[in-house]
């Protein structure tokens, strides 16, 4: 039954029956982080972050296989240094990036298996995504076709111009903050995509090239640990995080 709680749906209904496939976008950079090396290598507590988060889409059980997609010239040693070494068995095919992150999900959706009817993408940044958060977006899109996890916003929100005058107060019960995993239906996600490659359109996510369609995107909520790592704050926080995680 479902809940009245909009941001509460899907929480035990997931068709075990429907193929899940994962993509991972993994194409950062290190600029934020002032380190030479791309930010989903660093390590979190002695682990490369990057493996951090494939581990919880390994051991989902409503992922069927993974996609993974990075930069061109990481290509090989991904598979040997995180595929191989990290043992990650669901990952099907480690797939060379594009320029920005909407091209490298749309080369990973061009390597979907056959048999794929869900897609759910997910930033590599983020290692705190939980599995029953996964198995609810899944959940979500075999019911409604796409949602998007975030958490509602608990400050006041201010619209303003380009010289910080308020312009108006926006009403916070309507305001979230977007995260992933984002999941969808497979062709609604693939015509997406292939829409906004036609029209030359770049999005901040996946699901406003859903939402632009006209077709109509759940929002469901998220959990506040699932940020996406981008400063050396980010990272810090992450070590603290994992180390209270084992008292």
């Amino acid at each position: 039954m479902k809940e009245k709680h909009p941001g509460s749906l899907f929480i035990t209904m997931t068709n075990a029956n429907t193929k899940t496939t994962a993509v991972i976008p993994a194409g950062g950079s290190g600029r934020r982080m002032q380190s030479s090396e791309a930010k989903q290598y660093l390590l979190l507590q002695g682990t490369p972050l990057l493996v951090h988060t494939l581990r919880i889409f390994q051991e989902s059980p409503v992922i069927g296989d993974i996609v993974l997609v990075v930069p061109v010239n990481d290509v090989s040693m991904i598979q040997s240094d995180i595929v191989d070494a990290f043992a990650m068995t669901k990952i099907r095919q480690v797939v060379a990036g594009g320029k920005e992150r909407q091209d490298s999900v749309r080369n990973g959706l061009a390597v979907l298996p056959a048999d794929c009817e869900i897609v759910i993408i997910h930033d590599a940044a983020r290692p705190f995504v939980s599995p029953a958060l996964i198995e609810k977006a899944v959940d979500g899109a075999v019911q409604e076709g796409a949602v998007a996890v975030g958490v509602r916003v608990k400050d006041t929100v201010k619209k303003c111009d380009g010289e910080g005058r308020v312009m108006d107060t926006l009403d916070r019960e309507q305001i979230w903050m977007a995260q992933t995993p984002q999941a969808f239906r497979r062709a609604t996600i693939v015509a997406a995509h292939q829409k906004a490659r036609e029209d030359n359109f770049y999005g901040t996510d996946d699901a406003v090239l859903v939402e632009r369609m006209g077709i109509p995107v759940r929002m469901i909520d998220g959990i506040p640990d699932n940020i996406k790592i981008t400063t050396t704050e980010d990272l810090a926080w992450a070590e603290c995080r994992l180390s209270a995680r084992k008292l």
